[in-house]
Formats: C-alpha cells, structure tokens, sequence
C-alpha cells in the first residue's frame, strides 16, 4: 500500500483550523465522533468525489474507487476533529506514512495553539 499525502485536503484542514473550526475534543472520542459511513456516501453521491476526497489527509492511488483510495479522516464534514488528528498521526506513523503523520503533526500544534 503506497499511501501520499493528500494536499487539496491538507490545505482544506488548515483553511477551517484558522476559521476556528475545530472540536478540541480528546483523543478516545473519535469514535464517538467520527461521521458514519452513512454519512460519508452522501457525501460522496450528493457532493461527488472532490468533495468527499477534502476530508481524508491520504491517497492511496493503488485502491479502486473512492471508498478504498481516501483514508485518514480528519472531520465530521464541517469541522477538524482534535481526536481524528491525534488517531490518525499514531496510525499513519505506526505503517510509515510520514508525509501524512507530519500533516497531522502540524495540524494538531495549529489546533493546540488556537
């Protein structure tokens, strides 16, 4: 699995962190938190991909379709979620995918700085 960082998404993050919005909200509640998968394919029939794609800080180009290709969600689909960051810069370390864990580094400091 070769996953990237997702940039059109990165800058979404940062764009909605400097507009303040954000759950600071703590590290186990993101599964509490997370939207649904429900949620998500709304998004993706009623928005389409480009839209769907702006949550999720990585790209895997080797999986087909949206639903396989898009991971590390950061959001509930209005707002940077404190929890997702935390969970998914563990886990994007924990299977060497550095350039998303930097992302999610960086925006877990804007996010504790605010």
């Amino acid at each position: 699995m070769t996953v990237k960082l997702n940039n059109k998404a990165y800058e979404h993050a940062k764009a909605l962190v400097r507009e303040g919005k954000v759950v600071s909200d703590e590290r186990d509640d993101w599964s509490e938190h997370a939207p649904s998968t429900e949620t998500f394919n709304e998004l993706l029939d009623n928005e389409g991909e480009g839209e769907y794609s702006k949550w999720f800080l990585g790209i895997d180009d080797e999986e087909g379709g949206p639903k396989g290709k898009y991971k590390f969600p950061y959001g509930d689909l209005k707002k940077v979620h404190r929890c997702a960051v935390i969970s998914g810069e563990s886990r994007a370390g924990q299977y060497d995918h550095y350039d998303v864990r930097d992302a999610l580094k960086d925006l877990l400091t804007r996010i504790d700085e605010r």
